[in-house]
């Protein structure tokens, strides 16, 4: 690996590196071992660089938004995680905004609410970047990225750039055709409406006051563990199955919300793991209906 590591000194600045990167440090689970190497490519070139490197060196790459819908095993990761940190440009142009992947959905709904635009409220909450909500196309409160969206820059795995449309990205329930195309999401593109910043920043902070009062926002977690399945709602059938406060190690289902497994306090991966599918068998068992984890792993679990 030695070879592998002076390449990736010719492609990043070395203060675009860091070896053994504890992965607890960069996901709201506070979980998860070190990656090999956590890079963070500043422009096109040196992601294309990086990205080249990794599939010519046969090493394993991941991209790295917030960490908020991530579990990473004990053990880390034995690759390239790639942070798109400095990608937060906005640009903002009558009702279009245009920003980087990297940029975090709260700062971003801030920034569009200074505009007095309005369509981006139920985003603010959401702790991801941008990048991430548009793999998963996130949602809240009834809205989705898939609603505003008006396209993407990508790069693709040869590392060409391509503009894609708002159809041409197939947002569907936490899906798109990203992850499966191989895409690297660099910006995005909204069409937004002029409004009111005074009503603006109202909506904003009566969603934050819902999310306050509905989720377990005072423990680690990533998020929604499970994918709504058709016809039901995951929380409602995990309480029903007599799993609220359901503990393996330091993980939990929370009391306050039984869609959320939390780290309650010194949770491992596989506490995560073991936790999340006992509370598979125990639905599918009672009810016959099977939940789909919607957060994404990554290393062996």
């Amino acid at each position: 690996m030695q070879e592998f590591q002076s390449q990736l000194e010719r492609i990043l600045s070395l203060s675009s590196i860091r070896l053994q990167e504890p992965m607890k440090a960069h996901t709201t689970f506070r979980i998860g071992g070190p990656a090999d190497y956590y890079v963070s490519p500043r422009d096109e070139k040196e992601l294309m660089g990086v990205c080249s490197l990794c599939r010519h060196a046969e090493v394993p790459y991941s991209l790295l938004g917030n960490g908020s819908n991530l579990l990473v095993s004990d053990e880390g990761y034995r690759g390239v995680m790639i942070t798109l940190d400095a990608w937060d440009e906005v640009r903002i142009q009558e009702t279009t905004v245009t920003a980087g992947a990297g940029i975090l959905l709260s700062k971003l709904a801030k920034k569009i609410a200074e505009a007095s635009l309005t369509g981006f409220e139920f985003a603010a909450g959401i702790p991801g970047s941008l990048g991430g909500a548009l793999v998963m196309n996130a949602g809240a409160y009834g809205s989705e990225m898939r609603e505003i969206v008006t396209g993407a820059k990508v790069m693709t795995r040869e590392g060409e750039i391509r503009e894609l449309s708002g159809a041409e990205l197939e947002l569907g329930y936490r899906t798109s055709c990203i992850p499966a195309k191989d895409y690297i999401v660099l910006e995005g593109t909204f069409e937004l409406q002029h409004g009111e910043a005074e009503a603006i920043y109202r909506r904003m902070e009566e969603l934050s006051m819902q999310r306050k009062s509905k989720q377990p926002l005072e423990y680690p977690s990533a998020g929604s563990t499970f994918k709504r399945p058709s016809g039901y709602f995951a929380g409602k059938l995990i309480e029903d199955a007599g799993l609220r406060g359901f503990c393996i190690g330091g993980a939990q289902v929370s009391e306050k919300h039984c869609g959320f497994v939390i780290n309650r306090g010194g949770a491992s991966a596989a506490d995560v793991m073991n936790l999340c599918k006992e509370v598979q068998h125990r639905v599918e068992e009672q009810f016959g209906v099977v939940l789909e984890m919607e957060v994404k792993r990554l290393g062996s679990m």
